[in-house]
């Protein structure tokens, strides 16, 4: 009998525990309240707040380093001849990703099967999702999914993006043209 009890408050403590990690999850991480789902969601969770935490610690190391401009005066972004020596922090991420990254955003484009996914860790600006997806279809990328996560006010946009059969664009030049976005003019629903 007592193995019973023991096993019986076993999966009541489980139960519990899964039941506080749900809660502590955004619902559209868990796609089913079966165990395995719950599990796999807080841990897809966890791994992007992991990547929020890392692009803040960057992006409070750089402004530790460097000047900090005028808010109301962006820098314009131009791609160097010798991206290792880029102010905007631009490298290519072995054979399947690329990196640029400025004092307003942090842009990651990496190959995943056939299409790519395309991370972006800046500030809370409002209409730039917009400007983000008018880049992308202007290259003719096809958005399959976007995630937006946020945190105060640092923001996570992480989309997953069909290469159209006319794009021409490498994972570098897509980095680039996106981070540019973020030194344009606003963009509004009814411009796109």
């Amino acid at each position: 009998m007592s193995h019973i009890a023991v096993e019986r408050n076993r999966r009541r403590q489980m139960n519990e525990h899964l039941k506080v990690l749900r809660s502590l999850t955004p619902c559209f991480y868990i796609k089913r309240g079966d165990q395995a789902s719950v599990i796999g969601g807080v841990i897809e969770f966890i791994k992007e707040l992991q990547q929020v935490l890392q692009a803040l610690e960057s992006k409070k190391q750089r402004k530790s380093l460097s000047p900090n401009p005028s808010p109301s005066t962006p820098r314009p972004l131009t791609l160097p001849a010798k991206p290792n020596h880029s102010p905007i922090g631009f490298e290519t991420v072995g054979d399947v990703g690329a990196c640029c990254n400025s004092s307003l955003a942090d842009v990651e484009a990496r190959i995943a099967g056939s299409n790519v996914v395309l991370k972006i860790v800046c500030g809370r600006i409002p209409g730039q999702i917009l400007k983000i997806i008018a880049v992308l279809e202007k290259f003719s990328f096809e958005v399959l999914h976007v995630n937006i996560s946020s945190m105060e006010d640092t923001v996570l946009y992480s989309f997953v993006i069909k290469i159209g059969l006319e794009c021409q664009l490498s994972l570098e030049e897509l980095a680039v043209e996106v981070q540019q976005s973020f030194f344009s003019e606003p963009v509004f629903l009814n411009e796109i």
